[in-house]
C-alpha cells in the first residue's frame, strides 16, 4: 500500500472512484509477494503490481468490473487453469488476488499511519457469504482499532500486527486475509565516507528511509548526502540510542576508525536490528571483534555482525561496494541468508 498511497491520495481528491486488487497467496514463481498491491480507476489510471506484469491486464478488466457493480472478487491465476495462457502466467506458478472497491472511511487512519512510518494489519473477508465479502478491520499500533467484524477476526489481526507477517486464514465458512502493513525499511549508515554517498542512493532506490550518522559536520552533510532523509551530526552511541533501532532497520558502520566503529557497534549489535555490518578486512575484523569481545559483548551478540560487510561481489568502487553492501541487507531481511 504504501507505494501507491500517493497515488491513491491523488485520485481521490479527484473524486475518482478507486479499486485496489490485493495479493492474498502465492504458488511457485509467482513474482509479487502476499500483500502486493495494484490500485485502479475506471478510466484505465493504475498504480502498483500485482504480478510484475503477468496478469496485470486481467486484473484490471476485473477492477473495472468491481468498480461497476460493487462486488468484490476473489481471483486465482495459475499455469494449471485455461486461462493462464490467455492473461500471461505461463513462467510457473499461482497466484489469488482479491479485488474491492477502495473503503474510504478506512482509507483515512490508515493512510494517516503509513504516512507516520506506523504498522497496521488490515484485517478482510475475502470469501464468505455475499454481505460479508469485503468486510474488514484495522489494527494500529497503538491498539486502536478502525472498522468491526468480530472479536475472532480481532484477535487474528492483532497476532498478525504483533508478528509483522501477513497472512491468509482459512475456515469451513469463510477465509480472511490479514494483510500487515510495515513501516519502511530503515537504513542507518554510521560514517560519511565516500561509500556511503553511493550507499544512500541505491537504498533509497528500494524504498529504505536513510539515515546518516556522523559527528563531523565536514562529512556529514546535506550538500554531500543530498537523498539523505536525515542527517545526525551526534556521537553514533547517542545517535543509535535516540533513533531505537528496530526489526525494521539495518545499520551499516562504515568510518574504519575504532573511535567511531566500536560506539555504534556496542549500541548497534544488542538492538533490534535485522541487520549489523561493518567495513574493514579479515585483519581488521579480527581485532574488532577481540575489542568487543573485552568490552563484555557475549558470542551470541557479537554473531549477529556481518563483517567484512556486504557480498562477496568482488567489487573495489565505492559504487560497486555499495551494491555488495546493499544485496547482503536485502538478502537478510528476504531471508535469504
Amino acid at each position: 500500500m504504501r507505494d501507491i498511497l500517493s497515488d491513491i491520495e491523488g485520485w481521490r481528491g479527484e473524486g475518482r472512484p478507486i479499486a485496489v486488487a490485493t495479493v492474498v497467496e502465492t504458488w511457485g514463481s509467482a513474482p509479487r509477494p502476499a500483500g502486493g498491491k495494484m490500485a485502479l480507476t475506471a478510466d484505465g489510471r493504475i498504480a502498483g503490481s500485482v504480478s510484475g506484469g503477468c496478469v496485470e491486464n486481467a486484473v484490471v478488466e476485473a477492477g473495472k468490473k468491481t468498480l461497476s457493480s460493487g462486488t468484490p472478487q476473489l481471483l486465482h491465476y495459475g499455469v494449471s487453469d485455461d486461462t493462464a495462457w490467455s492473461v500471461g502466467l505461463a513462467c510457473g506458478g499461482s497466484l489469488d488476488v482479491f479485488v474491492e472497491r477502495l473503503d474510504p472511511a478506512l482509507f483515512e487512519p490508515v493512510g494517516a499511519a503509513l504516512r507516520a512510518q506506523k504498522p497496521v494489519a488490515i484485517a478482510t473477508i475475502i470469501r464468505g457469504p455475499e454481505g460479508d465479502l469485503g468486510r474488514k478491520l484495522a489494527v494500529f499500533e497503538d491498539g486502536t482499532v478502525a472498522g468491526a467484524i468480530d472479536d475472532a477476526v480481532l484477535a487474528e489481526a492483532r497476532a498478525a500486527l504483533a508478528s509483522g507477517a501477513s497472512r491468509r486464514i482459512p475456515s469451513e465458512d469463510r477465509e480472511i486475509f490479514v494483510d500487515v502493513l510495515r513501516p519502511s525499511p530503515r537504513l542507518v549508515i554510521v560514517g560519511g565516507v565516500h561509500i556511503a554517498v553511493a550507499l544512500v542512493t541505491l537504498a533509497k532506490t528500494l524504498g529504505f528511509r536513510t539515515i546518516l550518522v556522523d559527528p563531523r559536520e565536514t562529512f556529514g552533510n546535506a550538500k554531500r548526502f543530498p537523498h539523505a532523509d536525515e542527517i545526525v551530526n551526534d556521537w553514533p552511541d547517542a545517535a543509535l540510542q535516540r533513533l531505537a533501532p528496530d526489526s525494521s532497520t539495518a545499520v551499516a558502520v562504515l568510518t574504519h576508525d575504532p573511535k567511531l566503529d566500536d560506539p555504534a557497534l556496542l549500541a548497534a549489535l544488542p538492538s533490534r536490528a535485522f541487520y549489523v555490518g561493518a567495513l574493514g578486512s579479515k585483519r581488521t575484523q579480527e581485532k574488532r571483534r577481540a575489542r568487543l569481545v573485552e568490552t563484555g559483548v557475549a558470542p551470541d551478540v557479537l554473531a549477529r555482525l556481518h563483517g567484512p560487510i556486504g557480498l562477496p561481489l568482488g567489487g573495489r568502487s565505492p559504487e560497486e561496494i555499495a551494491v555488495a553492501i546493499l544485496a547482503e541487507i536485502v538478502a537478510t531481511r528476504n531471508g535469504a541468508l
